[in-house]
């Protein structure tokens, strides 16, 4: 009958089918790149947030207070550790006293114990021995061993806080000053292979003498993540892993540093904009078949409309702010293409 609508041609069905294909491979770059974004966020929000990598320039500034940053550069010690104990100070960032006492410890070879006198770092409990007849050591140290933290540290004019001071690695030793030892200390204690000993014989310890030996952290270059509170950088208290910021010794980069996080996904502006493009150009094919025109307004308004509806959906609950921005978006997106339809109907 010559009233019936024609069928149409795969020819003809050729360009709606291509326009819906590109708008959704638009749609889609655009979902890949917002959740990459997701990934890394929430990720980074285990570690206290987003980090702005300042490298080695990094200085304290305004824009930067309440965000997390990745520094490098030389530590800066103002005012240096000191061990008021024994009077004895270092130029680095941490100074930490080791002590040791000359005790017998039990070993087994077999059923048979033997024992021997060695220097130990913590009480060995004699009345565990199997034999413990004339192998008895004292029962606990009459000194502790400490570590002691420089008062103020400088990286890059930033003032690390005493936690990132603490977390501070790397060791050198460092050999005792008696001219500096306090006369109580003095009478009881001899410099021996760079450490202070109790032994009347220095080579011929006996059971309870004491050997106490420093260690420095070196000031080195270190890289510190960490949140920026005035020109001081401290941990993130609000990081789910407990911790809320890193120390490592030498310029480090933040895949090292986070191995559990996911890559920054990379340029993603760019690939925004691609995925506008792709997805304005299927609204365009759109337009060209349903309207027999392509409206310069219409089409990209389809596409924003379109790409913002799903990045919000993406980052609703995952970060409201961002889904905020990305349904304001959308919304502009309908309004022109409501705006820009009605137009084309009253002309049409």
């Amino acid at each position: 009958m010559s009233g019936e609508p024609k069928p149409l041609s795969i020819r003809e069905l050729l360009l709606p089918a291509l326009g819906a294909v590109l708008l959704l491979l638009g749609a889609g770059v655009g979902a890949v790149v917002e959740r990459g974004q997701l990934d890394y966020s929430a990720q980074m929000k285990r570690h206290g947030g987003d980090v702005l990598d300042l490298g080695g320039g990094g200085r304290p500034d305004v824009s930067l207070q309440g965000y997390m940053v990745r520094v490098v550069g030389p530590l800066q010690v103002v005012e240096a550790p000191l061990d008021p104990q024994f009077n004895q100070q270092s130029e680095q960032p941490t100074l930490i006293r080791h002590v040791q006492m000359f005790q017998w410890r039990e070993l087994r070879y077999g059923d048979t114990p033997s024992y021997e006198l060695d220097w130990q770092d913590r009480p060995v409990d004699s009345e565990a021995f199997e034999h413990p007849q004339g192998h008895v050591n004292p029962a606990k140290f009459p000194l502790d061993g400490a570590q002691f933290d420089a008062g103020l540290v400088r990286l890059n004019d930033f003032v690390l806080t005493p936690a990132l001071v603490h977390a501070l690695s790397g060791s050198e030793p460092v050999k005792p000053d008696l001219r500096r030892l306090p006369s109580n200390l003095a009478a009881s204690f001899s410099l021996y292979q760079d450490g202070l000993v109790t032994s009347p014989v220095p080579s011929h310890p006996q059971v309870g003498d004491l050997r106490v030996t420093w260690e420095a952290v070196p000031a080195q270059i270190v890289t510190v993540v960490a949140r920026v509170e005035g020109n001081r950088l401290l941990p993130a208290a609000d990081a789910t892993d407990g911790v809320g910021f890193a120390v490592q010794p030498g310029d480090v980069p933040l895949s090292v540093i986070f191995p559990d996080t996911p890559l920054q996904p990379e340029y993603p502006w760019p690939r925004r904009v691609l995925a506008v493009l792709l997805a304005g150009l299927g609204a365009a094919l759109l337009l060209r078949w349903h309207y027999r025109r392509v409206d310069a307004i219409l089409a990209p308004a389809i596409a924003i409309l379109v790409i913002g509806a799903v990045d919000a959906v993406l980052w609703l609950g995952n970060g409201n702010s961002t889904a905020a921005a990305w349904f304001g978006l959308a919304v502009v997106g309908a309004a022109l293409g409501f705006w820009r339809a009605r137009a084309l109907r009253v002309t049409a």
